[in-house]
């Protein structure tokens, strides 16, 4: 809104965007945690019954920040108020069912989702081409549109998924985030959601003030389904969405394996992984003995390498 009255001011008020996202999510956090509900545990997750009591969906915090602050200070087109949207809906679908008496069934929350996935792929094929790059073999190339739109609702389907699996250590699923979230901006693009990601990543930052272990706020799943759904419009921005295979590759482990896993036994009976814990972030504290700090360090340190070189081959081409 403001960048259309103060074109020649873009830059500074980016910055200020980004500073009013953190200290805007911080007041919330801190002004409005009394409001939300309280977290009942996870009978089945490690550790799941340190999180009962805790303040849950504050997600709803951030992702409204994020949304308000790119409205406020960004360049907003038709294609980035769509994805706002969308963003808006995969947060109040994850906190409806944060507020819920009886949680939403797998079901239920994955037709929803496929359904934001869909749309997202409408939007980005009716506002892009169809030409995807290969960054680390410097390689483009056209993907018939039917056959991008269907690969786009897996990614995007997949990304809010696996996120949410991720979300089950202080700290883990943010910190993993924010470092391919990082990774795509270094990458570039032309799309213009990318100037929009600043403003999330600096309201994630504010979260992860709260969130870092011993944490005393959860984002549920408000927050961790739009963190997934803001890695695939990102992705997708950079034209080279194969790269999320890299960028991504602690959180689609972490968090997919547990997918397939279930899959496989409820669909197939078929047992895979029969002596590794889903996510593998509850068998590197059960099996493994990690701390919840271990897990967090030692999973950003993969992803940071992983991606550094996944940006060494892009950049170098």
């Amino acid at each position: 809104m403001l960048t259309f009255l103060f074109k020649d001011c873009t830059v500074m008020l980016s910055v200020i965007g980004v500073v009013f996202a953190y200290g805007l999510t911080y007041l919330c956090s801190v002004t409005l945690d009394k409001f939300m509900p309280a977290d009942q545990g996870r009978e089945f997750a490690v550790n799941g019954d340190k999180s009962r009591g805790k303040t849950r969906g504050v997600g709803l915090f951030f992702v409204s920040v994020f949304i308000f602050i790119a409205v406020i200070f960004g360049k907003i087109d038709s294609e980035c108020a769509v994805y706002l949207c969308l963003i808006f809906c995969g947060m109040m679908t994850g906190y409806l069912d944060d507020a819920a008496k009886t949680p939403w069934g797998e079901y239920k929350k994955g037709i929803l989702d496929l359904i934001i996935a869909i749309l997202v792929a409408v939007n980005f094929l009716y506002h892009n081409s169809a030409v995807v790059s290969l960054a680390i073999f410097d390689i483009s190339f056209k993907i018939s549109i039917p056959l991008y739109g269907v690969l786009i609702v897996i990614l995007v389907w997949a990304s809010i998924n696996v996120t949410n699996c991720t979300d089950g250590v202080d700290g883990l699923s943010t910190t993993l985030v924010l470092i391919s979230l990082t990774s795509m901006l270094v990458l570039g693009g032309n799309g213009p959601f990318l100037e929009l990601v600043p403003f999330f990543m600096s309201a994630l930052l504010a979260y992860l003030w709260f969130n870092a272990s011993p944490s005393s706020q959860l984002m549920g799943d408000a927050g961790s389904r739009a963190m997934g759904l803001v890695l695939a419009i990102t992705i997708l921005q950079t034209k080279s969405p194969f790269m999320f295979l890299l960028f991504a590759a602690v959180i689609i482990v972490d968090g997919g394996l547990g997918l397939v896993k279930v899959s496989l036994k409820r669909f197939l009976k078929i047992s895979i992984f029969k002596n590794t814990r889903m996510p593998l972030h509850d068998h590197a504290r059960k099996n493994l003995g990690w701390s919840d700090s271990q897990v967090v360090f030692r999973f950003a340190i993969i992803q940071v390498m992983i991606s550094v070189c996944g940006l060494y081959l892009s950049l170098i081409n």
